[in-house]
């Protein structure tokens, strides 16, 4: 797969990338990343936590930072009795633009609670309160819960054989795997954890938010999607029951959206209206993006 900038007779810049299907057998790991949020959340039904449907979709993706994602954070914590520095995940600026002109224009300093894995921690916080387990260092590979994690990850995914594990931005583990097995996770979390995607299909903007890809494939397309660092993007047809996942190899964002929709519209099933027009800043179109 690849992603051309074509403008006026030359390719400009260009993005390159896999497209993996359902039953396509590649070899090559990367790590999940974020895609794997909806699957860690299982452990949250399996914990029979008392999760809203904004909750569970609020702990399966990566927020925005937004008014909305911070209300449903600071609930959860109230009903866990915690504090924010429970919260192991490190802090950044909220994802979201209006949120950052807002939190600048009132002095207000970011936290942990604003970082776009908040919302999975505070399930990982659940799930080791309703187990028993320590609340201090869940974030570490040795911790039961991490243990339950990965165990988790490779039976939805039905991975054979061990692949590296690493660190992800927001401190936990994360593993990789061939693109095809994260494809089946979501084949599987669709028939065995329908409280998930269903509660993720209903609330796209708490699941993502303000330019976020998965909330736009969602409210276009009512398709399971999920985003993931370093160019990754998962779409799961739940009425076909079939799914793809894109990567970029250079992790552009850009690229990667023209990628997912060309793919959704390829296989029939969406008809997304994307501009892929390049302009100058008068308006006049001097190109077009395209999938190759």
């Amino acid at each position: 797969m690849r992603v051309e900038y074509f403008r006026d007779g030359l390719v400009e810049e260009f993005h390159e990338g896999v497209c993996v299907g359902l039953n396509d057998l590649d070899k090559e790991p990367y790590f999940l990343r974020s895609c794997a949020k909806p699957l860690q959340a299982s452990l949250i039904i399996d914990s029979d936590i008392d999760f809203t449907d904004e909750e569970l979709a609020f702990c399966s993706g990566s927020h925005a930072g937004e008014e909305c994602h911070i209300k449903i954070a600071r609930g959860i914590l109230d009903k866990l009795g915690l504090d924010e520095s429970y919260l192991k995940c490190g802090v950044h600026e909220p994802l979201a633009r209006s949120m950052q002109d807002k939190m600048l224009l009132s002095a207000e300093k970011a936290g942990a609670i604003h970082n776009n894995c908040s919302g999975k921690h505070l399930g990982f916080l659940a799930v080791c309160m309703a187990n028993g387990w320590d609340l201090k260092n869940y974030y570490q590979p040795e911790h039961p819960l991490q243990i339950a994690v990965k165990k988790r990850i490779y039976e939805l995914c039905e991975v054979k054989e061990n692949y590296p594990d690493t660190t992800d931005g927001c401190g936990v583990p994360i593993v990789s795997m061939p693109l095809h097995n994260l494809v089946i996770g979501f084949k599987n979390l669709n028939e065995k954890y329908p409280q998930i995607v269903n509660a993720i299909l209903e609330n796209p903007y708490i699941y993502g938010g303000e330019n976020r890809l998965d909330t736009e494939i969602i409210q276009k397309t009512g398709m399971l999607a999920k985003v993931g660092a370093g160019g990754l993007c998962v779409v799961y047809n739940t009425k076909l029951n079939d799914g793809f996942a894109v990567k970029m190899f250079d992790a552009s964002m850009p690229a990667r959206r023209f990628a997912v929709f060309d793919k959704i519209n390829q296989l029939g099933w969406a008809d997304v209206k994307i501009d892929n027009k390049i302009r100058t800043l008068s308006g006049k179109v001097v190109g077009e993006v395209r999938v190759v």
